[in-house]
């Protein structure tokens, strides 16, 4: 074969060699086997497979951060294997800028911003051309997707890093200077992504229809916005955009707050932003890859309290003693079950909405990874005395190991924003605006929904027959009870993970939060609980939280939690994440503008 070959390559080569000489004009074609923003960006079916990578980009849990971002706030017992010895730097207040996931946050959503700007400006190109009807609403409708998620992505960026001094992106890098952009003020990058929100809210539907359900919408656009002014306490401008959320959108309270957490019941009615995720992986990756789905990748397992686990976040002390004590109404006939050992008619040992936030050792009325009672299924040992249910899949499997062999993938979506947060934060609105009566009718529609004890004097308000804690509330005395009881207990460890350290930092009151948390003392008890399969007795040790005075014999030796963190905070390193140095190094305009 070789000797036909060969003179054939030579005379081949001699007709390429020919064409060079005469004309090296060929050498700046385009291949047309290769895709490139020449010959993809032609139709709306362009559009549209950009828009599906915007969408990939906005599913990265890396957008969050939510472990880390739960560790710098009050709500949590950082991470490690046994409390209360911790090293997170986050939980700490000792973070710097080199942090990997500080870099990675800021990375995957600038990613998210630089796939969205190509769908946008390649839309711009398009649209002029478009004669079809229905190509041009499709078209339009993709825009204005491509641009509430650019705007979601500095909204993220602006109220989690600097100060909300970001660089601003609004159109692709074509040469390696584009790639490089200054600082621009927190008010310049706070109008951009405002314009980018508004005009979502007024070309994306309200709702999606079948298959489309899950898009971003309108309602989500008007949230968001309204979160916006919420974060600089300005609640009069705040307020019209929540009470159009509640109203104007069809949203509706699940009966079941459970709905909210788990695989069942997603995209549900109460859901306002959410992010899809599935189990599945393709033929090309491994089982132990998680790049082919959207994956939480190890949400769940840090969450989680099975044996072996590495524990990511766990709820404060505080905050699993509000979980423990949150009142249940008794007219309210979900807050009964039927004791399995007298058979009688009896109160649930907790909450609804404790007993579908977290997991506590005693709560014998909610299964656990399939195991009858709480207790018998976690590592509840040396003061891990509770674990969130949110992120994991303990109502359909004994194992996120058994679900997800390859330790990296969950099918539950992400909750990012949900009504009962929005009534939540028009309270406020409505508190710091003096209307107090108003602030309750939204706070007791949400504690109504799982079944709590309303607020206020008995007999009045929306449910006058429901059981009231009696208490004739102020401005003061409401606001701290939706600061440290509502906004937790309903919310903690939810949406887009800088939530509570915003409302910690515009409230003034971070630092004295850690001061007032460093001086309370923790005692845990023992729980004994019967292994469900022998039946024998086995002792959880150390495993229920009760706080005792500082005086007290129990709290010696001392078990307390944020004393580094009332140390060591300073609002000028740690309100908010620093530039990352990733950022810092690459970037030689970064400091260009002066900004003060």
């Amino acid at each position: 074969m070789k000797k036909y070959i060969y003179p054939k390559l030579l005379v081949v080569l001699a007709i390429v060699l020919t064409v060079t000489s005469c004309q090296k004009d060929w050498l700046t074609e385009t291949n047309p086997n290769l895709i490139s923003t020449d010959n993809f960006w032609r139709d709306t079916k362009d559009l549209q497979t950009g828009l599906t990578a915007v969408y990939k980009a906005f599913s990265s849990s890396q957008n969050h951060a939510l472990i880390q971002e739960l560790a710098r706030t009050d709500l949590a017992w950082a991470n490690g294997f046994q409390r209360p010895s911790n090293t997170n730097p986050y939980y700490l207040q000792i973070f710097t800028n080199a942090e990997t996931p500080i870099n990675n946050k800021w990375a995957a959503n600038y990613t998210t911003i630089f796939r969205a700007n190509q769908v946008i400006l390649a839309a711009e190109r398009i649209i002029p051309t478009l004669t079809v009807a229905a190509d041009i609403e499709l078209a339009n409708k993709i825009v204005a997707q491509a641009r509430f998620l650019r705007g979601f992505h500095y909204f993220n960026l602006y109220h989690s890093f600097n100060e909300g001094k970001l660089p601003i992106f609004e159109n692709v890098p074509v040469n390696e200077t584009d790639f490089y952009k200054p600082l621009e003020t927190a008010e310049t990058v706070k109008n951009f992504f405002l314009a980018d929100l508004q005009f979502a809210a007024k070309n994306l539907p309200p709702t999606w229809p079948g298959k489309e359900k899950g898009r971003v919408t309108a309602g989500a656009a008007e949230a968001l916005i309204g979160q916006t002014y919420l974060y600089e306490n300005n609640f009069v401008e705040a307020a019209p955009y929540f009470k159009r959320v509640i109203e104007n959108y069809g949203y509706k309270l699940m009966p079941n707050i459970g709905s909210n957490f788990t695989t069942m019941d997603e995209l549900n009615d109460e859901s306002i932003l959410e992010i899809s995720y599935a189990t599945g992986y393709t033929d090309n990756y491994n089982n132990y890859d998680w790049r082919d789905v959207a994956s939480t990748a190890g949400l769940q397992l840090q969450f989680t309290g099975v044996s072996g686990t590495y524990f990511g976040a766990v709820a404060a002390n505080w905050l699993i003693k509000e979980y423990r004590n949150d009142p249940m109404d008794t007219q309210d006939e979900r807050n009964y079950t039927i004791d399995k050992t007298t058979g009688n008619k009896r109160l649930r040992k907790f909450s609804l909405r404790t007993s579908w936030s977290v997991a506590l050792v005693d709560d014998i009325d909610m299964p656990y990874y399939l195991r009858a009672e709480t207790g018998q299924a976690a590592n509840f040992n040396v003061n891990m005395t509770c674990f969130w249910r949110k992120h994991t899949n303990w109502d359909i499997t004994r194992g996120e190991n058994i679900l997800s062999p390859g330790r990296v993938r969950s099918g539950i979506n992400e909750r990012l924003i949900r009504l009962a947060g929005i009534h939540l934060q028009y309270a406020e609105c409505l508190i710091e605006m003096g209307q107090v009566d108003e602030a309750l009718v939204q706070i007791n529609k949400v504690r109504r929904r799982s079944g709590l004890q309303l607020l206020g004097l008995v007999g009045t308000g929306e449910f006058p027959t429901n059981d009231h804690d009696n208490i004739t509330y102020t401005v003061e005395t409401l606001r701290k009870h939706l600061r440290y009881k509502e906004y937790p207990l309903e919310l903690s460890a939810e949406g887009y993970g800088c939530e509570r350290n915003v409302d910690l930092r515009r409230w003034g009151i971070k630092k004295q939060r850690f001061q007032e948390l460093a001086a309370r003392r923790y005692y845990a008890q023992h729980y004994v609980v019967k292994d469900e399969i022998t039946g024998n007795n086995v002792t959880r040790w150390q495993s229920i939280v009760t706080e005792v005075a500082p005086t007290d014999p129990l709290a010696n030796p001392a078990w307390n939690e944020f004393q580094e963190a009332a140390k060591n905070y300073n609002e000028a390193a740690h309100a908010y994440f620093p530039l990352p140095n990733g950022e810092i190094i690459t970037n030689p305009r970064l400091y260009e503008n002066v900004i003060n």
